[in-house]
């Protein structure tokens, strides 16, 4: 070979060398950048796990100790979250489960840990081998967080407030700050914003007005402790014969009103009942409309924690319901008597129905005290759910004594329940129509209510006030991973049918098909209906 000819030999060996595994390189996918984390702080009142510890990206999370559960939250950015979960007692891991399902997320197990990998904000539930089961609630970051001070910001432990964590109650100072802050936004066509650093604040009622924003920074804590003194009472419960506060509510006729952050509301659960049995609903928009809610944990109600009553264009969204199993009648969001409303991103857990909705009449209990004629409920959306419950994972009613409609729940994890999709119209002659289930995934139910452990009842009652129609309930796409130990019902009453049911590509356990007929959906338990169309 001549030396030109072995210069261009070479040149083109070494072209190859570098450039091949270059080839093969560009070639692989790209890794994602671990994502940037909020990791928050958890005050002292809340004890930390004795079953678990958590990493998120290397960085230590706190998981908190909860009657029935664990829970650790975060925020996280765009990328990946590479999370392990270790168990205190340091047992090796012999199997283990994570919700939802449908991510198909898939652990590493060494020993006493288990690790895997997020690419977005989730609400899981992981469930390790003898231990309790451990709620991870990943937000997205916050991107509107406000400074804590300059102008049209009131925070609260600046003059003139001056307001303290701890035992003391900071009610005056609080609500000062809230007025003060609603009549700078009303002066100059915008909201003000009331601060809450981190801390415990003791509270009493506080009342919202119009033009508004009350952010709760993370590791702010609010706190209601049910001393009757501090408090008015609202309504009386007849079933627990239990006076009930409104802890945080709108004035009438209120308008553009916000609650944000990564904070805490905090109902205290049993503890709060001990001084004088006075049960608590944590926040009750009433007569309100352009109404928001973004980021918040709410937890341990002693009665339905969030009630939109009577309000148009009503927003919740990063929603975090966090209640007990060993106390009753703790709903997590009931929405009544309003229209448009959107409940999106959220998980909801506790003894009764984390997502429902309810109407009554002037002299139910929870409105005979409220002015004004009850209304039609319309245009009611839940949407990226996760829920965990004794009762109903989704449902409409038990109230139905004004119209319900267009009510639509879509894109739900029923994690455990009684019932995983309802329709319950108990009480009243209203109409429930135009229903909509679509993209559910039951995936157990460990429960019974009503002698109901199934995954779908539509049912009317005939209780005291009389009793109407369901029409138009479309149920579409549903995962049924445990179908129950009932079957699941249709049942109507006379002059009181249930008509217009369309069942769209039902999965149930065992299948690699969609079901084509009722028996093979377990629905067998069927009276006072109309035709019930089965489509794929």
């Amino acid at each position: 070979m001549s030396p030109p000819a072995l210069t261009r030999f070479l040149v083109c060996a070494l072209a190859a060398l570098l450039l091949g595994p270059l080839t093969v390189l560009t070639s692989l996918p790209a890794q994602a950048a671990p994502a940037p984390l909020q990791i928050y702080p958890v005050q002292s009142i809340y004890p930390a796990s004795p079953d678990y510890r958590l990493t998120v990206n290397g960085q230590n999370v706190p998981v908190t100790d909860y009657p029935g559960y664990d829970i650790a939250q975060f925020a996280m950015g765009g990328g990946e979250a590479t999370i392990t979960v270790t168990k205190v007692n340091n047992t090796a891991i012999g199997s283990y489960f994570i919700s939802p399902a449908k991510l198909n997320l898939s652990g590493s197990v060494s020993g006493a840990s288990m690790t895997f990998t997020v690419t977005r904000d989730e609400y899981l539930i992981v469930k390790l081998d003898g231990r309790p089961n451990l709620v991870i609630a990943i937000d997205p970051l916050e991107t509107n967080r406000p400074a804590d001070s300059g102008t049209g910001i009131f925070n609260v432990r600046n003059a003139p407030y001056n307001a303290q964590p701890g035992s003391a109650y900071s009610t005056t100072a609080f609500q000062n700050a809230l007025n003060d802050a609603a009549a700078w936004g009303g002066a100059n066509g915008r909201q003000g914003t009331v601060y809450v650093p981190p801390g415990v604040w003791t509270l009493g009622n506080l009342y919202l007005r119009s033009n508004l924003a009350l952010y709760l920074a993370p590791g702010a804590v609010l706190r209601y402790t049910g001393e009757r003194s501090q408090y008015d009472v609202h309504w009386h419960k007849d079933s627990q014969n239990r006076d009930i506060t409104w802890f945080i509510s709108t004035r009438y006729s209120s308008s553009n009103i916000s609650i944000y952050g990564r904070g805490v509301i905090d109902g205290n659960g049993q503890a709060s009942l001990g001084p004088s049995n006075l049960g608590v609903n944590l926040l009750t928009p009433v007569y309100t409309t352009n109404f928001r809610v973004d980021g918040i944990t709410f937890r341990e109600s002693s009665s339905w924690a969030i009630m939109p009553i009577r309000s148009v264009d009503v927003g919740f969204t990063n929603l975090k319901m966090f209640n007990r199993f060993d106390m009753g009648e703790n709903d997590g969001i009931d929405v009544m008597e309003s229209r448009q409303v959107r409940v999106t991103n959220a998980i909801g857990i506790g003894l009764d129905d984390p997502f429902s909705t309810k109407t009554w009449a002037a002299t139910t209990d929870l409105t005979k005290n409220i002015p004004g004629d009850p209304r039609p409920l319309d245009d009611v959306v839940f949407d990226d759910l996760v829920s965990w419950t004794y009762c109903y994972g989704v449902k409409v009613g038990q109230g139905v004594l004004q119209n319900q409609s267009n009510v639509t729940f879509r894109n739900a994890v029923v994690h455990d329940a009684a019932v995983g999709i309802g329709v319950h119209h108990k009480y009243g002659t209203g109409t429930a129509s135009t229903i909509r289930f679509e993209n559910i995934d039951i995936e157990r139910l460990s429960f019974t209510n009503d002698s109901n452990r199934t995954w779908l009842a539509l049912w009317t009652g005939t209780g005291p006030n009389g009793t109407g129609p369901i029409s138009g309930v479309r149920i579409a796409n549903v995962r049924v991973r445990d179908a129950g130990t009932t079957a699941a019902r249709i049942n109507g009453q006379p002059g009181a049918q249930i008509t217009g049911v369309e069942l769209n590509r039902i999965l149930m356990p065992g299948s690699s098909s969609y079901a084509t007929t009722l028996d093979q959906m377990r629905i067998t338990n069927v009276s006072e209906n109309g035709p019930i169309t089965i489509t794929q």
